[in-house]
């Protein structure tokens, strides 16, 4: 029996009518043993095993589910609903019977072109003046991988779902921490909305962490290419870099990541309902999308942030770049500019001059990484000399203006007395900070406080001076990672619908610069346990006495661990090779209150960089040998001879 056939079938010889269990009522839902009986007697299965395994697989593929979506198929008395029966939002149907696709509105896509608080204290971004508007930002080229990623986060003709009496939750935005939250209440079979006005998943899947990473992957394989002879491989001849090929790879890896954040995912196999559109407050209790209201308990803004620009004369009418545009590039600029030695600006500068590109690196402030250790910055700024990136710091850039026919943009700096430099780019990179996402929501009609430089207000509980509104991620934090949003998304789920009094500050957040050499740390800098009276030692193990280190010709850089009189560890800061995956052994450590000492007996394979922080543990292990204990120690070993 064709599959088709089968479910109308089953359709039809299944009583679907609402049915009540433990008071609760569920609407149009049929019974799985009664499913099994019928498919054993009209013959399409052998027994009722078989019928479970043919169940199992019409439920993995999504043609009805658990009304919880707690259970797989099973010949028992639980209630299953056709997905057809729901109404969460759904993909257009074309004139075919298909669905409809970006590629019905910009015709066949091409292939391509080949106990202390242990969180630090955050510095505000710098030069944060005028926001770039993200909405407006386009994703090009329209090729294969492209129309696949629109299709999933931002479906053309997407038919939003009729709205339900009241929600348990309506979240705004449907980045990393509003996916997060609905599907988290969706789970615990709540009523949850989602509303985004641009692509589902945000900043993270689009323009941050999964395109920036997959372009850093194709930079590192350049440069160990071009380092291969230090190992004895020669490689004959210039290394060859097809850019455009490299971004075909890094369009087609977010597609393929786009899934998980999809419309249609989040719509039929989570259960939420998910509208497409612009929301704004209309009351304490109820948002707009379109001509649409919906009326909530709760609601949780995560509308994240965008790139903003410094306020300099010209730069507004110059075709810069931003993160949110750079991943549109098919061709590598010869001169790539970047204005902004923070993570982002330091990332992409080593990432296009290991492409090819003659990049130079511009920011106000004397160093790069200014949040980090001081040590860890110089190491990272090594490298990127290394790498040949070209350093202007403490620069004082008057104006940028378009360029002529020898360039596309000219960055003019102030230098000396009356003194002007002109500087001339293919592109240019603005990498000053973000600005997070607060106007145009209605805000003000629904009694949220905000600010346009620092974003929406919320205690320590993540709630807003709306008692029924939460916020979550790069709009009420700076502490602006896509990992952080998570777990305030789970956070709030907790706090807003179960009760919950868990506290921001409770948070352990570690984060990663992933230059090459990475920089990572957790906890507090030297800076904050002096400003809060702490005392403190510092044991640095470094990677130059590591032997998988040596080995791999990784030795740069170091771990560095912040503990206090009883051996209890502050802060962490590793700076070398995998430093990002290094790191969780600290915060782990950290966040079961285990003291240095105990990772000094912490077992690890050899050889292995890991070490490093045993051999850490060990430092501190030796520094508790006071000469006291080291007298006592040679009497004890007199008497044992």
């Amino acid at each position: 029996m064709h599959p088709d056939e089968l479910i109308e079938k089953l359709r039809e010889n299944v009583e679907i009518t609402d049915r009540t269990y433990r008071l609760e009522t569920y609407e149009d839902c049929f019974v799985g043993e009664e499913a099994c009986a019928w498919m054993v007697e009209a013959g399409v299965a052998r027994d009722i095993e078989e019928a479970e395994r043919i169940g199992n697989l019409l439920l993995e593929a999504g043609v009805f589910h658990h009304v919880l979506r707690e259970h797989k198929f099973e010949n028992d008395y639980l209630f299953y609903r056709f997905s057809s029966d729901e109404d969460h939002g759904r993909k257009a149907e074309s004139g075919s019977g298909g669905k409809v696709s970006w590629s019905d509105v910009f015709g066949p896509a091409h292939p391509g072109d080949s106990g202390v608080g242990l969180q630090p204290r955050m510095p505000d971004d710098v030069m944060l003046q005028t926001a770039t508007k993200v909405d407006q930002i386009g994703v090009e080229p329209m090729d294969e991988a492209n129309v696949e990623l629109l299709d999933q986060v931002h479906p053309p003709a997407w038919v939003n779902p009729e709205p339900k009496d009241r929600y348990n939750m309506v979240v705004i935005g449907a980045g990393t921490g509003g996916l997060v939250t609905a599907a988290a209440v969706a789970g615990l079979g709540g009523k949850v909305a989602i509303i985004e006005k641009h692509l589902m998943g945000g900043d993270c899947l689009n323009f941050g962490c999964v395109p920036s990473k997959a372009l850093l992957r194709a930079a590192r394989a350049a440069a160990e290419v071009r380092r291969a002879g230090e190992f004895g491989v020669h490689v004959r001849g210039e290394v060859e870099i097809d850019f455009g090929q490299v971004m075909e790879r890094v369009r087609a890896v977010r597609a393929q990541l786009s899934h998980h954040d999809s419309a249609e995912r989040f719509a039929k196999e989570l259960g939420v309902d998910v509208f497409l559109g612009e929301a704004r407050f209309s009351g304490p209790n109820t948002v707009r999308v379109g001509e649409t209201e919906l009326d909530f308990a709760k609601a949780c803004i995560a509308t994240g942030a965008q790139p903003a620009v410094p306020s300099i004369a010209g730069l507004k009418e110059a075709p810069y770049l931003t993160s949110s545009s750079l991943f549109n590039l098919t061709e590598l600029p010869a001169r790539f500019g970047v204005i902004g030695a923070g993570p982002i600006g330091a990332e992409m500068a080593q990432a296009f001059s290991r492409l090819g590109a003659q990049v130079t690196l511009f920011d106000i402030q004397e160093r790069i990484l200014p949040r980090e250790d001081v040590e860890a910055a110089e190491i990272v700024h090594r490298a990127l000399e290394e790498d040949g990136v070209v350093f202007r710091l403490g620069a004082d850039i008057g104006r940028v203006s378009s360029g002529d026919e020898s360039s596309s943009i000219c960055v003019h700096l102030n230098v000396g007395e009356a003194g002007r430099e002109t500087c001339k780019f293919d592109q240019l990179l603005v990498a000053t900070g973000r600005r997070p996402n607060v106007t145009e929501l209605g805000l003000e009609e629904a009694g949220v406080e905000f600010d346009e430089r620092h974003g929406v207000a919320v205690d320590d509980r993540l709630q807003t001076t709306n008692s029924d509104i939460y916020a979550v991620g790069d709009v009420a934090t700076r502490y602006r990672f896509t990992h952080a949003a998570d777990f305030m998304a789970r956070m709030v789920v907790r706090n807003a619908l179960f009760f919950g009094r868990q506290k921001f500050d409770d948070l352990l957040i570690p984060w990663c610069t992933y230059t090459d050499p990475e920089v990572a740390h957790v906890g507090l800098y030297p800076r904050d346990l002096e400003e809060r009276g702490i005392n403190y030692r510092t044991l640095t193990q470094p990677f130059d006495e590591v032997d998988r280190a040596v080995l791999e010709g990784e030795s740069e850089g170091f771990v560095r661990l912040h503990v206090d009189d009883s051996g209890a560890i502050l802060g962490a800061t590793i700076v070398g090779p995998r430093a990002g995956d290094l790191i969780s052994e600290i915060t782990v450590a950290m966040r079961a209150g285990m003291e240095l000492d105990t990772l000094a007996d912490v077992i690890h394979p050899y050889p292995t960089t890991a070490s490093a922080i045993r051999q850490a543990g060990d430092a501190y292990n030796r520094t508790r040998l006071t000469l006291t204990v080291k007298k006592l120690l040679r009497r004890v070993l007199s008497m044992r001879r």
